[in-house]
């Protein structure tokens, strides 16, 4: 048995890829502070850099990653990381069963900012990093779910500036941030690049909103320096990442005599795509498969209004319907009809052309790749955060639908389900733990519908003024009795080859 240490490449693993370039001593130096440091990131971004420095290219070594934990719960991924001299296990899940398994080498550094934020601040502050990226959520950016814009009064902000403004360290990560760039400022060590990894409509956008909104409160000498030098480059990612579980740690050892206290599962799929919009140089990630684009919209809604908007579509549905994980939905005839129906006749419409993608067979794959048995993502892990991801991926679509006079009744469903669902019982009556910020209002709002219709979709944070739209707010109310006197299945049987 092989534990996972800095070692491990000197004799190689049977059956397994460990890093062919070194990283000890200093070899690879630290030109991207990521905060955030879960699954995705670890499928991802940190996949794309272990693979340029693998590649041979002579300036990848420039641009090692430092992860950064923000929040306490992260002292976990911290006491892994340390233990294993930031190398982690990618363990790729094939549709056949079998396993492929990958030692990722680009994460050289970890910082546990509610232990020294002050550390975190001069990573930031320091002339190599160049980037900072971040997989911070969809609900974990400040601003207003409604509106898109930045909210000052967000959990944390006001609490980071009040901080600043006594002398004493930030706890959050706009505040870390900010800090660090005005340290920047003061120095002369000039902007770097803010790279958002997070599933939303215009990423960077957003993050320019957030962080630019915080450095202006900051100081407004501050705001505009980060105005205009800082650069916020928007993103498309994908790949479906599901929460490790042990059957992966003990698979690992097992198969292949690994031990890894926190490997990374993923889909064999990964994409993504990238504006080139950097203030202070990149890594050549083009030569790993990156997409640098100069505009990454039709992308972007592709992935959006079509994998994660479907996403939610089989996730409260499914669950209803007795069903745990993804490819159990995906397998189901019934599912499947209605699935493929939402994204050819509700989302496909609201699509800009996407440049060298051919829709149709982008839709085939999505099936095909939520229907992968091995990946065994489960419908909790894509039904977490409910209120920020229906509102970042499907009401868009709905809104659109409304504003071209085309069809919603799948995507009202889908509503619908979620609404069932936040009541917090299924069909047979066994409890469903609700994890969603808006929980204690939502869930009480969703069982007053059975005798108040509308109450729930009349939430205006998350919803706006849906409910005022009549031909949206009689779909949602069809859906909804039929999930109350028939069950998910038959609701989803009453769409599918609806036109």
């Amino acid at each position: 048995m092989c534990a996972l240490d800095g070692t491990i490449w000197t004799d190689g693993i049977e059956g397994v890829e460990v890093p062919g370039y070194a990283r000890t001593d200093g070899a690879v130096r630290t030109g991207i502070v990521h905060l955030g440091v879960g699954g995705f990131h670890r499928a991802h971004l940190a996949m794309y850099v272990d693979a340029l420095l693998a590649s041979g290219d002579p300036d990848a070594v420039n641009w090692g990653i430092c992860g950064v934990g923000v929040l306490d719960g992260d002292s976990r991924m911290r006491d892994v990381l340390d233990a294993q001299d930031g190398l982690y296990t990618l363990v790729q899940k094939n549709a056949d069963g079998s396993l492929v398994p990958q030692v990722i080498g680009s994460l050289v550094e970890y910082l546990y900012a509610p232990g020294d934020p002050e550390a975190v601040i001069e990573k930031i502050a320091h002339p190599d990093t160049r980037i900072v990226s971040l997989t911070i959520t969809e609900g974990g950016y400040a601003v207003d779910q409604t509106t898109g814009e930045f909210a000052p009064d967000f959990p944390g902000v006001r609490e980071d500036l009040a901080a600043l403004a006594a002398g004493d360290p930030p706890s959050g990560a706009f505040g870390l941030v900010v800090e660090a760039l005005n340290r920047r400022r003061e120095r002369g060590t000039g902007p770097l690049t803010i790279m958002s990894c997070d599933n939303m409509q215009g990423n960077g956008d957003t993050a320019r909103r957030v962080f630019t909104g915080v450095a202006q409160l900051r100081d407004a000498d501050l705001g505009a320096w980060v105005a205009d030098n800082v650069t916020f480059p928007n993103s498309m990612v994908d790949r479906i990442t599901p929460a490790t579980a042990d059957a992966d740690r003990e698979a690992l050892a097992e198969r292949f005599g690994l031990q890894d206290g926190w490997p990374v599962v993923c889909e064999p799929f990964t994409q993504w795509v990238l504006e080139d919009d950097f203030a202070a140089g990149r890594p050549a990630l083009e030569k790993v498969g990156v997409q640098l684009v100069p505009d990454v919209v039709p992308y972007e809604l592709m992935k959006l209004r079509l994998l994660n908007a479907t996403h939610q579509a089989l996730g409260y549905l499914g669950y209803l319907a007795g069903h745990r994980y993804v490819h159990e939905v995906a397998q189901d005839p019934v599912f499947a009809r209605f699935l493929r129906d939402y994204m050819d006749l509700e989302a496909t419409p609201t699509l800009q052309a996407v440049p060298g993608v051919d829709l149709d067979a982008y839709k085939d794959t999505l099936l095909e790749r939520f229907a992968n048995p091995a990946v065994a993502d489960t419908l909790k892990r894509i039904n977490f955060g409910s209120s920020d991801r229906i509102s970042v991926f499907l009401l868009p679509v709905v809104r659109e639908q409304l504003r071209l006079d085309g069809p919603v009744d799948r995507a009202a469903a889908v509503v619908a389900g979620w609404c069932r669902y936040a009541e917090g019982t299924d069909e047979q009556g066994a409890e469903i733990e609700q994890q969603d910020r808006l929980a204690g209002e939502l869930t009480p709002l969703a069982r007053d519908e059975r005798t108040t219709p509308l109450a729930f979709l009349s939430y205006r944070p998350v919803f706006g003024d849906l409910a005022t739209d009549e031909r949206f707010a009689a779909a949602f109310r069809r859906a909804l009795e039929s999930l109350y006197d028939a069950g998910a299945e038959a609701t989803v049987q009453g769409l599918t080859g609806k036109g």
